[in-house]
């Protein structure tokens, strides 16, 4: 709750400053906070424990437990990743929207669509 916390007023003082006419990339001045937010989401996410209300939550992590480990697991080091390639959105100003937004997606998808494939491994032992 304190990282989200702190992202949200990071947005506040940007929007404000935004505001007061500094003009700077708001994408580049994100990317920093996305591979913070985006880094820890992973390391959470690999310590999350079975549950209804956090994590990767498909109806496959959702039935077996063995599922959830793994999911999870290879979640978190993709989320980790995705904070790091968000850094490179500092760096690359025009492109800082992509750095953010591709990978995430990317790692969403991937994870449902791992969950199920791990299930239908799991119901075939």
């Amino acid at each position: 709750m304190v990282l989200i916390t702190a992202f949200l007023i990071y947005v506040h003082f940007l929007v404000l400053g935004w505001n007061l006419k500094l003009r700077f990339s708001m994408p580049q001045a994100l990317s920093p906070a996305f591979a913070i937010l985006l880094y820890y989401s992973g390391t959470l996410t690999e310590k999350a424990k079975q549950n209804w209300f956090v994590g990767i939550r498909t109806p496959w992590t959702l039935s077996s437990e063995k599922v959830w480990q793994k999911t999870h697991k290879i979640g978190g080091k993709l989320f980790k990743i995705c904070g790091i390639i968000a850094l490179l959105g500092f760096f690359f100003p025009d492109l800082a929207f992509l750095f953010i937004l591709v990978p995430l997606l990317s790692v969403c998808v991937y994870t449902i669509v791992y969950s199920y494939f791990e299930y239908k491994k799991e119901v075939k032992r």
